[in-house]
């Protein structure tokens, strides 16, 4: 299963925004060392909005491609649409809900099969959560101090399509999210037209 590897910081400096979430992430950033810091063409300015986009939910190329060729069929604008398959990924979640502390701890819990989804083992990152949906963190997994203290300092931090339950280590999906909810600092619209031109 391929996975995108390498230093997040560097890759953060280098997009010139901070996707992995670490509050430390952007502390060594100077100027010059970001693509934007340089002029670039419109192809190059789409290019790296699309990379941005990417590095926030750890997606390889393929695999994003493949959520932009979905999200083109859906009836909703396109560049939400495609935002909206990646905040319902399980590993994506997984985060949001506080038991992991970047994208990618949340990925390695899911692949280790620390989580639950209606009471059921899921180990696949890019499963697809549903409205309605419950996380849970394994019963056994619940005793770990790093997940647990992961949990309990990140209770507060409860986004609105989202619902947590302290008491037994789950949260829910609510609804979807709306644009203004979900957040990244990302123009989609950019990525949208950088795929319509290739």
């Amino acid at each position: 299963m391929a996975k995108m590897m390498g230093p997040r910081f560097k890759q953060c400096r280098r997009l010139g925004l901070n996707v992995c979430g670490h509050p430390k992430a952007m502390k060594r950033a100077a100027k010059g060392s970001a693509r934007n810091d340089k002029k670039l063409s419109d192809y190059g300015t789409q290019l790296l909005e699309k990379q941005r986009l990417r590095a926030y939910y750890g997606v390889m190329e393929k695999q994003f491609a493949n959520y932009f060729e979905k999200a083109s069929k859906s009836k909703e604008l396109t560049g939400f649409a495609l935002i909206k398959l990646l905040e319902c990924r399980l590993d994506n979640l997984v985060y949001r809900l506080g038991f992991a502390n970047s994208i990618r701890q949340a990925r390695q819990m899911v692949v280790h099969g620390h989580i639950l989804v209606n009471g059921k083992k899921v180990d696949i990152p890019s499963f697809n959560v549903s409205v309605g949906d419950e996380i849970k963190l394994r019963e056994k997994s619940q005793k770990n101090p790093m997940f647990k203290e992961n949990f309990e300092s990140s209770i507060l931090n409860v986004l609105p399509y989202i619902s947590k339950n302290e008491a037994d280590f789950s949260g829910t999906l609510l609804r979807y999210p709306e644009r203004n909810e979900v957040p990244i600092e990302i123009n989609e619209v950019l990525v949208v037209e950088y795929y319509s031109k290739n």
